[in-house]
């Protein structure tokens, strides 16, 4: 199940108790305070992790709470701290306050660690509280609480190309051909129903990054269909490919119609990934009566033709092309060899 929107607790370790204890030793008289002071409590702290791409692990486990600091003991030995307590979320993870909905942190490869809650301080032991006129303290202190904090966790994948069209456009069936991803494929709308991601892998051993977003409809950003809440996984691309149906359909609904569709609908849900580069991808060429389709879309095309693609994902037709586009749209990641 793909989670991108969850709400946890963190509790840091409470700090360790101080302690009343006595030095004694045979021949020594009045040996005096020998308690020592708890260990501090463990802080929680939120790390981004580049091979997490859901929240799914924290589902279940809504309360993460970090170790407490041990009690004092004789001979002035200091309590340990308590075990420091690591969250790991994807990269691309916004932290919110629960309450206000402000956003706290953004966790990106830029800045992957964040600490939420300090540990509590430890208590001090009664040789602590030795002075001149008060040679024998018989009294110690309690360790402090750990800081406690509601958050909301919502991801924001960060990819370099987002998959963008209509339901059953065929962006499943081209994910299946350019990467290794084991994506669902059916001849019907909403096969995908969470984002899918997945690496193409180039000669260069470079490689970049995909994110594969359920369909989008009319009137999407009003919460029909899916609605535009996925859109948010492809706000961070470098680059937008624009996969369209050229094949006629019952409707007579043809990609003029469609890219136009989903430009208003990226467009009602932030005008700034419309200046992103981007591609347009004529699926399913190979279907009876998608050339007329094509050639119309060419003829109303606004934008540079070189951005402007002809395949059949299924057949494996125009691939090579598109991927060499991919390239130059976006700066691929190198690829880490062991």
């Amino acid at each position: 199940m793909f989670t991108d929107r969850i709400k946890i607790k963190l509790i840091a370790g409470r700090g360790g108790n101080g302690i009343v204890a006595w030095r004694r030793e045979k021949g020594l008289a009045k040996g005096g305070p020998y308690g020592g002071n708890g260990g501090r409590g463990g802080t929680v702290t939120l790390q981004a992790d580049p091979d997490l791409y859901s929240l799914e692990n924290l589902r279940h486990r809504r309360i993460q709470k970090a170790k407490n600091g041990q009690s004092g003991g004789t001979n002035l030995r200091q309590g340990a701290s308590g075990a420091h307590l690591t969250v790991k979320v994807p990269c691309g993870t916004l932290v919110k306050d629960a309450a206000t909905g402000e956003v706290l942190y953004d966790l990106t490869p830029e800045n992957p660690k964040q600490v939420l809650c300090v540990g509590g301080k430890g208590g001090r032991g009664n040789n602590t509280f030795k002075t001149s006129t008060n040679r024998a303290p018989n009294i110690c202190t309690e360790g402090k609480p750990g800081e406690e904090k509601e958050i909301e966790l919502e991801l924001k994948l960060i990819a370099d190309i987002g998959l963008v069209g209509m339901p059953n456009a065929g962006k499943s069936t081209l994910m299946t051909k350019i990467t290794h991803a084991q994506v669902k494929i059916g001849a019907y709308p909403f096969t995908t129903l969470a984002p899918n991601l997945s690496f193409v892998q180039c000669e260069d051993y470079t490689r970049m990054l995909v994110a594969d977003i359920p369909g989008i409809i009319a009137d999407a950003h009003q919460n029909k269909g899916l609605g535009i809440s996925f859109l948010k996984h492809i706000e961070r691309t470098s680059a937008l490919i624009f996969v369209l149906d050229s094949a006629p359909d019952e409707e007579d609904r043809g990609p003029i119609q469609d890219f136009e569709t989903l430009q208003n609908e990226i467009k009602a849900y932030n005008p700034e990934m419309l200046e992103k580069p981007f591609i347009v991808i004529l699926n399913k060429v190979d279907k009876e009566g998608s050339q007329e389709n094509i050639q119309a879309f060419r003829e109303n095309y606004p934008f540079d033709p070189s951005t402007l693609f002809e395949i059949s994902a299924l057949e494996e037709q125009g691939i090579t092309p598109v991927i060499e586009a991919m390239r130059q749209t976006c700066q691929p990641r190198e690829l880490a060899l062991l």
